[in-house]
């Protein structure tokens, strides 16, 4: 076992009650709770369908779930960086400001003729610079990321608007591949979704498969036992919140393919529905675990909302207060859950 596994197993160990010794078969238990926690999200996105379609059937519609799908790509792409952030008890507030920059930063690449897919790697390349940004102002100043990132969402934005000066990029080649293919369907599906499986994918495999992944949830789990069993933190860190930028430009990229301009006004409120989606599905802000696939399923359970209030007809002044009532109701009751939980343990 290496170091970064004992990490992880005695960091779990002082997190549970009485703290007691486990056997080899001990990431059974564990693998067992994480389908658990992802089953169950997945089961109220699945009732919350059924609730608004069965009194509207259109809203079963295949076209109108794959654009309700659609609409939750880019929170659900933030989500997705965002777990490994709270994993460690990171928060990375500057997201939204991260995709407005990019998209203007790509926009404007394209409208002075770069060739729009050679734009995307610098896109990426510029999200993944803004995540270490964040990571070494956190670091060298020893300042929490929560106040680090909530300053650079206000610096990045700012950026992003005074390099567009505050207006739309248009004139973009609308007919080349990249806006067509990327910012159309492939085989029937929204080109963006099948970029979010594969994300998601990767990142699980990442998260629960791979020596980073496992530094992630050490961190989070007791930064103390980690730091003393020799792992690496502020390089964790760096490249933790370099991964959230990342997935923010690949949702940047995707959305300047698909509106085929470059809006710095987009994105305002997106840091919130993003760690709002963690956090219903079942990543939790005191760190220790995460999870990529309810990362997903709570930015869809979003998505449905807003969609759904549209079928019963409330105002779209009372979709912010809807949205607040589900993630008031979603994390009272994965707390309730996991009480309940610890008590029959």
């Amino acid at each position: 076992m290496t170091e970064t596994e004992r990490a992880v197993d005695d960091a779990e160990r002082a997190r549970e009650p009485g703290g007691e010794k486990r056997g080899p078969a001990s990431h059974w238990p564990r693998s067992r709770r994480l389908i658990r926690d992802e089953l169950g999200v997945l089961v109220v996105l699945g009732l919350l369908i059924a609730v608004i379609g069965i009194p509207y059937p259109d809203f079963l519609d295949s076209d109108n779930l794959l654009t309700t799908a659609h609409n939750s790509v880019y929170i659900s792409l933030m989500a997705c960086g965002m777990v490994f952030a709270l994993a460690m008890r990171e928060v990375d507030l500057s997201v939204g400001g991260t995709y407005a920059m990019c998209l203007v930063v790509g926009a404007l690449l394209i409208r002075d003729g770069t060739p729009p897919w050679l734009a995307v790697p610098v896109i990426l390349l510029t999200g993944a610079l803004l995540g270490v940004f964040n990571a070494l102002v956190t670091t060298l100043l020893a300042l929490p990321s929560f106040i680090v990132t909530l300053g650079t969402l206000m610096l990045f934005r700012g950026v992003g608007l005074a390099l567009a000066d505050g207006r739309q990029i248009t004139d973009l080649p609308l007919d080349d591949s990249f806006f067509t293919l990327a910012g159309g369907d492939a085989g029937g599906v929204p080109f963006a979704l099948w970029v979010l499986v594969t994300v998601v994918v990767v990142l699980t495999v990442v998260l629960t498969r791979t020596r980073f992944g496992a530094r992630v949830r050490a961190i989070g789990s007791n930064p103390d036992a980690a730091e003393f069993s020799g792992i690496p933190v502020d390089r964790t860190r760096i490249q933790a919140l370099a991964l959230s930028g990342l997935t923010t430009a690949c949702a940047a990229a995707l959305a300047l393919a698909f509106y085929g301009a470059g809006d710095p006004t987009l994105g305002q409120g997106y840091e919130l529905q993003a760690i709002a989606a963690c956090i219903i599905g079942g990543t939790p802000l005191a760190g220790g675990r995460g999870s990529v696939v309810g990362a997903v399923a709570g930015a869809m359970i979003l998505a449905v909302v807003a969609s759904g209030l549209v079928f019963f007809e409330v105002p779209i002044n009372w979709t912010s207060f809807a949205t607040g009532g589900v993630i008031l109701v979603a994390v009272a009751a994965d707390s309730a859950l996991r009480r309940s939980g610890r008590r029959r343990r």
